[in-house]
């Protein structure tokens, strides 16, 4: 394939992945349009890639609109690397979920975002924003501080280079004062949040190291802000993110440098 051919060919499939990647959880169905406005694509280019999409099942026509397909449901449940830690950590959350009575999270590091892999709600726990396979800043919760406090420096580097946006007024922006906490919770192996990623919300997570000590994922017990007792439930986090890192064989890491 000649040079221009690949380069067209790379253009298409990044524009096929803005579209798809316009969808968001509470989304019934996307007309070209606002598909356009999201993705910053002429109408004509979303609605000729809609198209294609729809052929191959990508997405599937949903009333005026589109909604996606089910072949992207099908090839997520092949996705090995996330579906193995999600069955090696239901127990674990479960235990946890049980000791503390709190919404527990498991998530991993993906650039400079966290992404929830598996949540199990609390009984009488408040709504939380957090849902499977959604995406939050890393530094602005307690699980991506956790998770930050011990990647490689490199993929710090690379998270701090996209730098800090604020999500809530809480949120910490500044570089120097992540950078000491991350000092903290890598000494203690727990970090803990309130009000930084969702109003409301507090959180204390804790790092998940495989059997070699490398970063895979965090684990976190989350509540109303003024109501968990973060302390109370920070050994339950520890003890939960330790048992699981034991069951991970060496080299399980999901973050590489």
């Amino acid at each position: 394939m000649r040079t221009a051919e690949w380069n067209n060919s790379s253009s298409v499939l990044e524009r096929a992945g803005l579209i798809l990647g316009a969808f968001r959880m509470e989304d019934q169905q996307l007309g070209v349009s606002e598909l356009a406005r999201r993705t910053g694509l002429p109408k004509s280019t979303v609605s000729r890639l809609s198209a294609e999409l729809l052929r191959l099942q990508f997405l599937e026509r949903h009333g005026p609109g589109f909604r996606l397909g089910l072949t992207l449901f099908e090839l997520g449940q092949m996705v090995v690397t996330p579906k193995e830690l999600r069955r090696r950590a239901l127990g674990v959350m479960v235990d946890l979920r049980n000791a503390t009575g709190q919404t527990v999270h498991l998530t991993v590091l993906d650039a400079a975002d966290v992404v929830y892999i598996e949540i199990l709600r609390g009984r009488g726990t408040p709504a939380l924003p957090s849902r499977v396979g959604g995406r939050v800043p890393a530094h602005a919760t307690a699980v991506g501080k956790a998770m930050l406090a011990f990647c490689p420096t490199p993929v710090l580097d690379r998270v701090l280079a996209y730098g800090l946006p604020q999500v809530t007024r809480s949120t910490i922006t500044d570089e120097q004062v992540l950078r000491a906490e991350l000092i903290e919770i890598s000494a203690r192996g727990l970090a803990f949040e309130e009000n930084e990623s969702a109003p409301g919300s507090a959180c204390v997570a804790s790092p998940v190291l495989d059997s070699g000590g490398a970063l895979v994922a965090a684990l976190s017990a989350s509540g109303s802000a003024g109501l968990l007792d973060t302390e109370r439930v920070a050994p339950a986090v520890r003890t939960a993110a330790l048992a699981l890192g034991r069951q991970l064989p060496r080299n399980s890491a999901l973050t590489s440098d």
